[in-house]
């Protein structure tokens, strides 16, 4: 069984002898005397980064990729044969702010690290290899040589993405046809039984519910122009995003064919339109490679909160109108309430 370790202070030497001895395999200097010093050799160094249980990876300062571990593989789906020995990604990383910021030019958290040699945690938005963001909270620490001389940065990744309330098996959900094979998650039945339950706890205790209904953008253009499969996978992304970026009490389904309703609870129209807004960004930068394209989408949503008289017909309904009032609006946007209110 292999041991997973979680990346601690004393293992920063260890960090340390891997790089100078990936830089200098590098360069093709590597000698006996350059080599990591251990009785156990340098593959013990190896063998202790690849097992953490973290996801970790190693880079120069040319921001090329030295060491890409197991858990790094699993949680980006980029093998480590796709990444080694090339730099990093543009457009890997983006920052949770208004505008969900772009992190790899300038404002790169490895690149200002290698620059000024501080240890950095920052909350971002990793892009998978299949195109959906996932929430980690990144890690960045300097490499020196023994002179003192940075010679590169150990990136540690933790996803911190809630598990959205979904019944463990979805071969039960197969089983009592509540499950969409094509994105994996809750159906327009399962939804149904779902609201239905939320609405009544909502009249029995007010705790606030809102929905969030979610169209995509241009999937019929894309389905016309790449084909249906490339519209399956830009569905699948989009799901994907969605379901790693809400709380995990709160439930996502796929309504319609280019439809999602996302159930949120205790929370008011600020917050609403708040999280309707994150997704929609981290939707819009999310993608599907075609060919040596990336396709990008977006969508449209309606906003609401659940009212006293509401059933789930009205309370869907209402969404429905706010979603198509933002299509109307150009797209791409959210509509919490309507114009004329």
């Amino acid at each position: 069984m292999k041991v997973r370790l979680q990346l601690t202070s004393n293992l920063l030497s260890v960090i340390n002898e891997v790089l100078l001895y990936y830089q200098n395999l590098r360069e093709h200097t590597v000698s006996e005397d350059k080599q990591p010093k251990s009785n156990k050799g340098s593959n013990f160094y190896e063998v202790l980064l690849m097992n953490m249980y973290e996801a970790a990876n190693l880079m120069d300062t040319d921001l090329k990729v030295l060491l890409w571990n197991p858990a790094a593989e699993k949680l980006t789906g980029y093998k480590q044969s796709e990444v080694l020995g090339k730099p990093c990604q543009k457009n890997f990383l983006i920052h949770d702010g208004k505008k969900l910021i772009n992190l790899c030019d300038e404002l790169c958290p490895i690149r200002q690290t290698i620059k000024d040699g501080l240890i950095r945690n920052v909350e971002v938005f990793l892009s998978h290899k299949k195109g959906h963001r996932i929430p980690v909270l990144m890690r960045v620490i300097p490499i020196r040589n023994s002179g003192g001389m940075i010679i590169g940065a150990v990136e540690t990744y933790h996803e911190t993405s809630p598990k959205v309330a979904m019944p463990a098996s979805s071969t039960y959900l197969k089983k009592m046809d509540m499950l969409d094979s094509l994105t994996e998650m809750g159906n327009q039945r399962y939804l149904d039984i779902h609201l239905h339950s939320r609405l009544e706890e909502w009249k029995q205790h007010k705790v606030p519910l809102g929905l969030l209904y979610i169209d995509v953008d241009n999937l019929t253009h894309i389905n016309d122009s790449y084909g249906e499969r490339v519209g399956d996978d830009i569905l699948k992304t989009i799901a994907n995003t969605l379901a790693n970026n809400i709380r995990f009490y709160e439930f996502i389904g796929r309504w319609e064919e280019d439809k999602f309703l996302v159930v949120l609870v205790n929370a008011d129209n600020t917050k609403l339109d708040l999280i309707a807004n994150k997704l929609r960004l981290l939707i819009e930068q999310s993608n599907v490679r075609v060919r040596d394209t990336l396709l990008r989408t977006t969508v449209s949503m309606g906003v609401t909160l659940a009212r006293p008289r509401d059933t789930v017909e009205t309370l869907v309904s209402r969404a429905e109108k706010l979603c198509d009032q933002s299509k109307l609006l150009g797209k791409n946007m959210v509509s919490i309430r309507f114009k004329d209110e």
